[in-house]
């Protein structure tokens, strides 16, 4: 129970019950929510001051959030531009050194580096962290963009490489161990029938009769016939300006029109043609001119082998042929 004011009524003589009314009691109400009003406005901003609305704690945990990822996309991005940068070194120093071709130059590498950024700059001035940020992603994207295209004309290259390389004439046609004598006969040579000296284009290889004759690079046989000189004879077009010639074949094992790899055989050795004794003539010919056949038999030879061959056969310079 509310507490009771009492007053003096002198006319009565008499302490009465008193109850507050009028403009008192309107001054009353105005004072208590006065003060009232004051707390509560003064209990607010010290809660602003020291408390977070939960909506600002929301938003302080989605930025705390916003950070971490955002450190972490750093720490990838840079990940990313080590990784890059290693294959740009193996694209440049390794490869392209092996496949034989120049490294792209800075310059391509570079170009249309920041071009592409698709926001204004003057929007985001105030956030460099995020411009520095979308500036390194897009100049990691282009170079990932020249390095891939890079890596496709690698590719591309390789292959080329590969078949020129199969097709390249780079074994003995005749094995090592069928082999009875190397003549180093290649060039200016007296002929044994005609007794005259004439130009000898190419190495001849002394085996039995019936031997097989294996092709020393891919390519394709455009010519499979019997000459009166050569005897029976194979030409091989090997591509990338290589040809080979078999020459005095006792028979063939290959006709005209059909692709031959490296290794397969091709014919026996024979005597035919103008020929002293069962052998096979051999020649090497690049972009149409002939060329000394001893410089491509070290593939399968080790260093030791190719230099003893060597020296067997410049001991024997008579030609057969």
């Amino acid at each position: 129970m509310g507490k009771i004011n009492y007053r003096y009524n002198s006319e009565t003589c008499k302490y009465e019950p008193w109850y507050a009314k009028g403009k008192v009691l309107r001054n009353r109400i105005f004072i208590f929510f006065s003060l009232a009003f004051t707390i509560a406005l003064c209990c607010f901003g010290f809660y602003r001051s020291y408390f977070q609305s939960f909506d600002e704690f929301v938003l302080t945990e989605k930025n705390q959030k916003l950070k971490l990822e955002w450190q972490l996309m750093t720490d990838r991005l840079g990940q990313a531009n080590t990784e890059l940068s290693q294959l740009i070194d193996k694209d440049d120093n390794n490869y392209r050194i092996i496949l034989d071709t120049s490294p792209l130059s800075p310059d391509m590498r570079q170009a249309g580096v920041g071009g592409s950024l698709k926001f204004n700059k003057e929007e985001i001035k105030n956030y460099p962290l995020v411009l520095d940020g979308y500036t390194r992603l897009e100049n990691l994207k282009h170079q990932l963009a020249v390095e891939v295209q890079s890596y496709e004309e690698l590719n591309t290259m390789l292959d080329e490489k590969i078949q020129m390389w199969a097709s390249r004439p780079a074994i003995q046609p005749i094995s090592n161990k069928q082999l009875q004598q190397l003549r180093m006969t290649y060039g200016l040579r007296f002929h044994p029938i005609f007794h005259i000296y004439r130009p000898h284009k190419g190495l001849d290889f002394t085996a039995d009769r019936g031997t097989p004759v294996y092709a020393t690079g891919d390519g394709e046989v455009i010519m499979s016939y019997f000459s009166d000189s050569y005897g029976n004879v194979i030409y091989i077009n090997h591509g990338h300006s290589f040809e080979t010639r078999y020459a005095h074949l006792y028979k063939f094992a290959v006709k005209a029109g059909e692709h031959v790899k490296r290794g397969q055989v091709i014919g026996y050795v024979g005597n035919t043609g103008t020929s002293v004794s069962p052998h096979l003539h051999y020649e090497v010919l690049f972009n149409g001119q002939h060329v000394h056949p001893i410089n491509f038999f070290q593939r399968d030879l080790s260093n030791k082998e190719y230099e003893k061959l060597i020296e067997s056969g410049s001991q024997n310079t008579e030609a057969l042929d």
